[in-house]
């Protein structure tokens, strides 16, 4: 019980062996509203441990079951977890959610072996299968953000669909609810759109792709790509949400949208360059092929986003994300349709017009009963009412919008982007950012000082994220994904002290124990000496920056 990740709020009992045994004979009970909690211990335990947890009713006995039920005096994702030996497990949330994220808990409690998806036998274990005994235990929980997120970038390296629901396991297993699915940028198009199918014939493909950073000499010469067909995200969308996670979409507007004016050459600002000889971008930056303000392109992703929602329903995914980050302006001063456009909305400057396509899909989403989210450049030229914010080039545009009344995620750039190197030793691969350790992720604080109590409740919570350029495979991903993001979810979970009193020792001592289900899990992670041979990249040029981060 001491080895939990997210610390819990309140643990009891003594912990005492002798006591509920989790075997053959073990039933399972499930209320109602629990029925996603009760076939994922199916599917999950039962696998791990060889057993087949068959259903039972309150009045078979007490002794040997797991019960799930639900009482709404808790907190939606709050639960309650006890494990007594003449009564079972009793697990009960305030809502759907608050049981499922109870039995991660049990999960973790039964021991490393329960990350496994099928039994470790032997002579030893308690007749034949893989057992364990857990204790009087009693947790109370429940968590201190409602968004509690991961993005993932799959547009500069692209995750087959596999990888992806790995991914979602990876984070109910942390209490994570959030999956923010970076979808589109200049490298590549992942989505299926039906009456755009050049998104993905041309848009979802590049020739060959930069190796290490921009400034990097080497070329990868394979080409690269993949997308999504609908139906695979509507699996993804399901899946997630029996895991109780939102999918957050991201289709990038205006900027970031090379790949899709390689389709569409029309999309482009066509009167400053020439958009047809544009193909999806092979390297990494910011690029200068932004979007035309035009109301072809409106119309355009007008489309593109119908088809959206209805892969992405309210229920699961009510934000929608529209990056508006890393737009330059040159080809707008340059463009005489760009300029007639301000002239003829009023506009002041180019800032103003990227505001005049975030209000326009502000109130588009809005009049579907959807929200608008985007980075926190979409503050430039003014915010739709509204909409809300990434924060992400520090915490002053969280600040900001959350002192002018909109809704803020914290992810910041200089704590929380996991492909920033891990160490400053010269056997990181392709290291990139500043030095962001284990420890420095478990201090990061999503609310800032200083900050007013109300803005304070526009903070909805946090996320890490994860940028894919130098991570070409799944084994990338994890080495810099793991093992930080369990730091990063007991801060959006637990309710810590303030960062310069964590207990860093005590929470490393839990990942002693927690290292072992990510192994149990095949999770490639940083091993805490460094990194194994074969995760080296040497020779292959990063951009490391030196010295602490600044706070901004």
């Amino acid at each position: 019980m001491d080895h939990l990740i997210p610390a819990p709020v309140r643990t009891g009992g003594g912990g005492s062996r002798g006591g509920f045994v989790l075997d053959g004979a073990t039933t399972l009970t499930a209320g109602p509203g629990t029925g996603s909690t009760e076939r994922w211990l199916r599917t999950t335990l039962g696998a791990a441990f060889g057993v087949p947890l068959a259903p039972s009713a309150p009045a078979d006995g007490p002794a040997n079951t797991v019960e799930l039920r639900i009482d709404p005096s808790l907190e939606p994702e709050g639960y309650r977890l006890t494990v007594a030996p003449a009564q079972g497990v009793r697990l009960t949330g305030g809502g759907p959610a608050g049981v499922f994220w109870g039995a991660q808990t049990l999960r973790q409690l039964l021991g490393p072996h329960a990350f496994r998806r099928a039994p470790v036998r032997s002579s030893s274990t308690r007749e034949g299968t893989t057992s364990m005994e857990i204790g009087f235990t009693e947790i109370e929980d429940c968590p201190r953000f409602g968004w509690r997120g991961l993005m993932l970038d799959v547009a500069r390296h692209f995750m087959p669909k596999d990888g992806v629901l790995r991914m979602l396991d990876l984070l109910a297993a942390h209490k994570l609810n959030v999956f923010h699915f970076h979808l589109t940028d200049d490298q590549g198009w992942r989505v299926e759109i039906k009456r755009h199918p050049r998104l993905t014939e041309v848009g979802a493909w590049r020739a060959r792709t930069k190796y290490g950073h921009r400034a990097s000499e080497l070329w990868d010469e394979t080409p690269h790509g993949g997308f999504y067909t609908q139906d695979d995200i509507r699996e993804i969308v399901a899946y997630a949400a029996e895991r109780h996670i939102r999918v957050v979409p991201e289709i990038d507007i205006p900027g970031h949208s090379q790949a899709a004016i390689s389709a569409y050459p029309e999309l482009g600002n066509t009167d400053v360059i020439d958009t047809s000889a544009l193909s999806v971008w092979d390297t990494w930056g910011v690029n200068p092929n932004v979007l035309a303000p035009t109301d072809n392109t409106l119309r355009f992703f007008e489309g593109v986003l119908e088809e959206l929602l209805e892969l992405f329903p309210a229920e699961t995914s009510p934000f929608i994300h529209i990056g508006g980050d890393e737009c330059p302006k040159d080809q707008w001063k340059a463009s005489p349709a760009a300029q007639a456009r301000m002239a003829e909305a009023g506009l002041a400057d180019e800032d103003e017009l990227q505001s005049w396509f975030i209000r326009h899909f502000d109130g588009w989403l809005t009049a579907r009963g959807r929200r608008l989210i985007g980075w926190d450049e979409i503050l430039e030229g003014g915010l739709a009412e509204g909409a809300a914010v990434t924060s992400w080039r520090g915490y002053a545009g969280g600040i900001a919008a959350a002192e002018a009344g909109h809704d803020v995620v914290m992810c910041p750039e200089q704590q929380v982007y996991l492909d920033h190197r891990q160490h400053g030793g010269p056997d990181e691969p392709m290291p990139i950012g500043f030095v962001r350790t284990l420890e420095d992720v478990y201090r990061f604080e999503p609310v800032p000082p200083g900050l007013s109590e109300e803005a304070a409740g526009h903070i909805m919570g946090a996320q890490a994220n994860v940028w894919t350029e130098v991570m070409q495979n799944r084994d990338r991903v994890d080495y810099q994904v793991f093992p930080r993001l369990a730091a990063f979810a007991e801060v959006a979970w637990s309710r810590l002290p303030v960062p310069g009193e964590r207990d860093f020792a005590d929470f490393e001592r839990r990942m002693n124990t927690h290292y072992a289900r990510l192994d149990a899990l095949g999770v490639r992670y940083r091993p805490p000496t460094g990194p194994l041979p074969w995760q080296r990249r040497p020779g292959v040029l990063g951009r490391p920056i030196e010295g602490p981060p600044p706070v901004v």
